[in-house]
């Protein structure tokens, strides 16, 4: 009788064993899936970010292309100006 004690007491040390075994592994396997995840969002972070740049020779670079817009900002203020002016013009000859 007492080998059938040794042996359902070993069987329950075993399915506890096995239990605490498989929720480590579960456990492993969800830090791991987790890990995966944020390593993605991260990537992608990293691939919009590249897209937005900060620090002094970007602003320098960014002032240079202010420049050079802005130039070309005016001459398109200028010519829709003059766009409009005649425009005003046709409509008042066909007002007369």
């Amino acid at each position: 009788m007492s080998e059938y004690r040794d042996s359902s007491s070993n069987n329950f040390l075993s399915l506890i064993s096995g239990a605490f075994i498989g929720a480590a592994g579960l456990a492993w396997w969800l830090i791991s899936e987790a890990d995966k995840r944020k390593e993605e969002k991260k990537q992608k972070a990293m691939m919009y970010s590249s897209r937005i740049q900060d620090g002094s020779e970007a602003i320098d670079t960014n002032e240079y292309i202010k420049d050079v817009e802005g130039d070309k900002l005016e001459q398109k203020v200028e010519e829709l100006n003059s766009a409009i002016a005649d425009v005003r013009r046709q409509l008042e000859e066909l007002g007369q």
